[in-house]
């Protein structure tokens, strides 16, 4: 896999012409298990609502490898990740899953694209992903929120994630290979951040959902975060936060 993301390196990123990729998938109970073990998730028939982008992972990566995908994979930035579920999916259920790709749009920074994983027809992930060009963000500064928690993030957390998830990209793997790509140390998986999130929320969000995600700071690890969630009218406000935030989300 990490040979054929090195091989798209010198794509341009000016059209977009993946054509969706689509696999049927069954649940491992050993697999959920070590998935919600490094997660903080606990084990019952309801799939956690961040589990199907995990089983999606290998056509994502076969779609975005392709031809038709147009950005290199080195040096492509995962900025947010909306999932949307009508109903829970539970873990004896044989999953239909389907990624595409859409909307190619300049970004300050450069150009960004939709990765979108559908399974079943109840469940949706949506991941932005940012091919940087040049220019700065135009993102203001956000508000401390008061922390409700303290999370110590641990050194294998890119390691151990990454075997659950499929995921061994090298800049969460290890001290080394991250700073082949500039990071000071190994930084944390986005979607395990989010995971994470939704782990400490687990029980209050209803079975109809949408949670959405900005991803801002990396995490490096290991790492000392704060994170913080309230309830309002409309859903939850929930963010991870260290000397500045590394994610920010929503419920609705």
């Amino acid at each position: 896999m990490l040979l054929r993301a090195a091989l798209t390196s010198l794509r341009r990123g000016e059209t977009l012409a993946a054509e969706p990729v689509s696999a049927s998938a069954e649940v491992s109970l050993k697999h959920l298990a070590a998935y919600n073990a490094v997660c903080g998730f606990g084990l019952r028939d309801a799939l956690p609502l961040t589990y199907p982008h995990v089983l999606g992972f290998p056509l994502q990566m076969k779609l975005m490898s392709g031809a038709g995908f147009p950005f290199p994979l080195p040096g492509l930035v995962h900025v947010a990740n909306r999932i949307t579920q009508s109903r829970p999916l539970t873990l004896d259920e044989t999953l239909e899953i389907t990624v595409s790709a859409r909307a190619l749009r300049p970004h300050p920074q450069g150009a960004q694209v939709d990765v979108v994983t559908s399974v079943s027809g109840v469940w949706e992930g949506v991941s932005t992903y940012l091919r940087r060009t040049g220019g700065s963000s135009s993102a203001g500064e956000l508000e401390r929120p008061v922390g409700s928690a303290v999370w110590k993030v641990p050194a294998d957390i890119g390691r151990r994630y990454g075997a659950a998830s499929g995921d061994r990209n090298p800049i969460h793997l290890h001290p080394l290979s991250a700073k082949l790509f500039g990071f000071q140390r190994a930084i944390a998986h986005g979607m395990w951040t989010k995971a994470r999130c939704l782990a400490a929320l687990e029980g209050r969000l209803p079975e109809a959902v949408t949670v959405d995600v900005r991803f801002k700071k990396p995490l490096l690890i290991p790492g000392r975060v704060e994170f913080s969630a309230s309830e309002g009218a409309h859903g939850w406000e929930f963010a991870v936060w260290g000397k500045g935030p590394h994610l920010v989300g929503s419920t609705t």
